[in-house]
């Protein structure tokens, strides 16, 4: 298996040689594993699809690669599917790091400014441009919270044991050398990837993706987070910066359609997280014990070095005279207890000795300090920058809880609650039925007073009023153990009303944390969710009518900022995803002057997923696209599914990750506009655009009869259910409705039989609705607004992975072909509205033309994608028939695996 493509079709000749390397690797192993009748057929698809993709034939009714494809059996598809997908999973491996040597390279160059890169260096050299200094960065980041919150959101199809194969397949590249030996470490592991099952055989319960989340965070974040923070007080020459990034997680907190997070969950993800981060601080202090051996004969010691050694207890004669390692000991011993605490378990290291524990990282950190003051007293060059250091900034960045835990459920949950406690505690039997203004009379009341209206040993609460208050308590639990960064945000989904946020306090009341005598003491902040069009709209109203309320605008006004979040998701699946991203920007500027008019500030929590039907592209590009004063160094960006191992897989490739995100934040911060800008000066304009976009999308999605039949039938929707990748049922309820329908499987389905339909319908029919001098103002648009440009750059971008020739093959499988031509036909000709539309705006003359790099990868992986396609269609068809052989799911689940790998952004 080796790639012919031609060298002009690649991104660099490097990468070219990489994907042929692994290529013939994988071509040896499934001779050798899978027989010789495998390899031929494989390698035969393989030359066709890629002479297909080169050669530009004028049409695919009958191909060479389909005549090979026809007729396999079951068997004979799960071989092939295994293998292509296998091939797209090496590939993603050689593009990781290409990526990776040209941003080495970039930064080593000192890339210029003005270039559209996401370097620091590119950043800071614009911003030097505009007049704003290096001062100015630092304050913004002084004041700052960058926070990437890692979701277990269904969109990552590859199990831990393959990402643990990709992993060690690319640590083994990068540090590979040449002979016999270097060859067979990459044939074992390249053998070892391809003979691991691709996809689960279980379906994965919350644990699991506790495990997996914690994984990242232990291996990666610990890692890359000081790092990160290190080289940017390198840049800016502020070595007292503190900690701006704090990594957050919702696993085991979001339980909004997940009945099967509850308090026990939330406390072992708690006791996971802590686990990892403490066990990482006992190695370095370990390690730190171990290398301090400074003698008191040869160096002073502070006053607090030395009553913090004399304290220690340690009657060691071996320490005796070595202050550093006397205090260690006890650091050790006490920081063991929290272990034994926190966790419930004796660390893997036991101490020597016992002690007290610490109890917060607070106390641990003071301790820490006092040896770094010691050993900067004695030479501040050599211990600037160490491992006492980054330990220091570890535990400030991550604590004994390691990431921030988010709590999430939906407002009905919450009104039901609360009925149930008003109407046991006797105070109204009729809550639910009273309309905004008498619920808002209650809960005022209610919060005014410090009774609860829990009575216990009452009988007759409902089952779920019990589990949202053991949930309450689990929390507070959390917040007394590891202290108030534990839990910082409560987030209410479907968010309509003020009432949908006092009643969280009211909960929150319920088990300590809201107290009415000082509400802005309260440790965790209700945060709105606007998700769908309708509550994007209406967002500023209900904001504005919560800052109305004293308890929660003392406690905005006590933090400084009021958060909101905003979804990406479920508006694209309402409006398209050009209302989605207008409506979006349109209600990130009317809340942030809400909040001004309020005295606080606006924190936006960006609710994006990995495919740009949900929010998904550049992150660096969405930060610098949003309305100024937005940001104001403080944002906080979901990251799901795929993105967690694309972006954070390891150290170096997070870092890189997380300087784009800075870039793009202290950009979007510091960056001075003169007047209105140009939401302002033409927003008008766009929303007759988004207007006409999401009448057209309505018209297909909500208004044509049968397009919900034709949805199930002409994509995998039915059969991805089977693929295990979450926890969450994929519908919020047993209804068939796409109202109903979560948003993650809605754009998989579409993705998977290339439509990629939520990442770009509309816009061509749209765009036609204008007249001439309003198309030209957008021309103009197009290249001075970052708005409309990475709206149009990721547009680009989806649709250069769609393909109507293939999506023809899906509609195949709809049973009515009279409603498959018909809507297919639609789709078909607004993709080529849509894609003249572009090149009409971009003056291009195919898609990606202006990002080459892009536009190569992307022509690397079709050919490899699309005998996958072709499998997976027959193979449906047949599972559809009644065949009920275990291989025919088999090779539509290894088909839907290997088509996600190789989109990457799929889901």
């Amino acid at each position: 298996m080796t790639d012919t493509l031609p060298a002009d079709a690649l991104p660099a000749d490097r990468l070219r040689e990489e994907v042929r390397l692994l290529g013939a690797v994988l071509g040896d192993v499934i001779r050798e594993a899978g027989g010789q009748d495998l390899y031929d057929r494989i390698e035969a698809v393989r030359r066709a699809s890629v002479a297909y993709h080169r050669d530009g034939a004028d049409t695919r009714d009958v191909t060479e690669m389909e005549r090979l494809l026809a007729g396999l059996s079951s068997e004979q598809a799960v071989g092939l599917s295994h293998g292509f997908a296998v091939f797209s999973l090496l590939a993603n491996v050689a593009e990781d790091r290409e990526a990776r040597r040209r941003a080495r390279e970039a930064e080593a160059d000192s890339a210029p400014a003005g270039e559209s890169t996401a370097t620091p260096e590119a950043a800071l050299a614009w911003l030097s441009r505009g007049g704003a200094d290096r001062k100015a960065v630092v304050d913004i980041l002084a004041k700052g919270l960058i926070s990437p919150v890692l979701t277990a959101h269904p969109s990552e199809v590859r199990r831990k044991s393959v990402l643990d194969r990709i992993a060690a397949l690319s640590a083994l590249l990068d540090g590979r050398g040449e002979g016999q030996g270097a060859s067979r470490a990459l044939r074992r592991q390249v053998f070892l990837l391809w003979a691991t099952r691709l996809v689960r055989t279980s379906g994965l319960v919350v644990q699991d993706e506790i495990d997996t989340v914690v994984s990242f965070l232990e291996q990666v974040f610990l890692e890359a987070v000081p790092e990160h923070l290190n080289a940017w007080r390198d840049r800016l020459e502020a070595p007292d910066l503190k900690p701006f990034l704090k990594v957050g997680s919702w696993v085991g907190g979001d339980r909004d359609g997940n009945p099967n997070v509850d308090a026990d969950v939330m406390k072992a993800a708690f006791r996971t997280q802590s686990q990892a981060a403490l066990g990482a601080y006992l190695d370095d202090v370990h390690a730190l014990g171990a290398e301090l051996s400074l003698s008191d004969a040869l160096i002073d010691l502070t006053p607090e070095l030395a009553a913090l050694s004399a304290a220690s207890g340690d009657t060691s004669p071996h320490r005796a005279g070595e202050p550093f390692r006397r205090a260690l000991t006890r650091i050790y011993a006490r920081l063991a207890a929290d272990y034994q605490a926190k966790v419930g378990a004796t660390p893997p290291r036991p101490a020597g000795f016992k002690a007290e524990p610490y109890g917060r990282p607070e106390a641990f950190v003071a301790d820490l300090q006092i040896l770094r003051q010691a050993l900067l007293a004695a030479d501040p060059q050599a211990f600037r920058d160490d491992g006492l250091s980054r330990l220091i900034d570890r535990v400030e960045a991550f604590g004994f809880h390691l990431a921030v835990l988010d709590m999430r459920q939906n407002a009905d949950v919450h009104e039901r609650v609360v009925a149930d406690l008003f109407r046991v505690a006797g105070v109204a039997d009729d809550y639910e039925a009273r309309d905004e203004a008498g619920r808002m009379a209650l809960l005022r009341a209610e919060l005014a007073s410090r009774r609860p209206l829990f009575v216990p040993g009452a009988g007759d609460y409902a089952e779920e009023t019990l589990k949202e208050r053991a949930i309450l308590q689990a929390a507070a639990e959390a917040i007394q153990t590891f202290g108030p960064a534990a839990i910082r945000t409560y987030i209410v989904s479907k968010t309509e009303s003020p009432s949908d946020l006092l009643e969280v306090y009211l909960v929150l009341k319920e088990v300590g944390l809201f107290d009415p005598a000082s509400p802005e003491t309260c440790p965790i902040q209700a945060v709105p969710l606007f998700e769908t069009i309708t509550d994007l709209q209406a967002a500023p109203v209900t904001l504005r009518a919560l800052m109305a309320e004293p308890a929660p605008l003392a406690l905005a006004r006590a933090r400084g900022v009021q958060e909101v979040m905003i979804g990406y998701s479920d508006s694209n699946k309402d409006g398209s995803y050009l209302t989605s991203t207008w409506e979006l920007n349109h209600a990130s500027r009317a809340l942030r002057d809400v909040a001004r008019e309020a005295g606080v500030g606006l924190q936006l929590f960006h609710g994006r997923g990995g495919a740009v039907g949900r929010g998904g592209g550049s992150s660096f590009g969405a930060v610098v696209a949003q309305p100024r004063g937005t940001v104001e160094g403080r944002i906080r960006v979901t990251e799901q599914g795929e993105v967690i191992a694309n972006k954070y897989g390891e150290p170096g490739v997070a870092r890189r990750n997380l300087d784009a995100l800075t870039s793009g934040v202290i950009l979007a911060s510091l960056r001075r506009e003169s007047g209105e800008g140009p939401a302002e000066r033409h927003g008008d304009l766009i929303s007759r655009l988004s207007q006409a976009s999401m009448k057209a999308y309505r018209a297909l999605v909500y208004e044509t009869p049968g397009f919900v039949d034709y949805f199930r039938a002409a994509t995998p929707i039915s059969e991805l259910s089977e693929l295990k990748i979450g926890s969450r049922p994929a519908s919020r309820s047993s209804s068939t409705r796409i109202e109903d329908l979560r948003a993650i499987p809605w754009v998989f389905s579409w993705s998977q039989s290339r439509v990629m339909l939520p990442g770009w319908y509309g816009f061509g029919s749209a765009l036609d609705s204008l007249d001439a001098g309003d198309v030209e103002t957008l021309t103009g648009l197009v290249s001075e607004w970052p708005f409309l440009s990475t709206l149009i750059q990721n547009m680009e971008m989806v649709m250069a992975k769609s393909d109507m020739v293939i999506a023809r093959r899906y509609a195949g499988l709809v049973p009515d072909q009279a409603l498959a031509e018909d809507i297919h036909g639609r789709i078909a000709a607004e993709w080529q509205r849509t894609h003249d539309a572009v090149m009409r705006l971009t003056g291009q003359t195919s898609l990606l033309e202006r990002q080459p790099e892009l536009a190569r990868l992307i022509r690397l992986r079709l050919p490899y994608i699309e005998p996958l396609n072709h499998v997976q269609v027959d193979l449906i068809r047949r599972r559809r028939a009644g065949d009920d052989d275990p291989a025919v799911r088999e090779g539509i689940l290894v088909a839907l695996n290997g088509i996600a790998a190789g989109l990457r952004n799929s889901g």
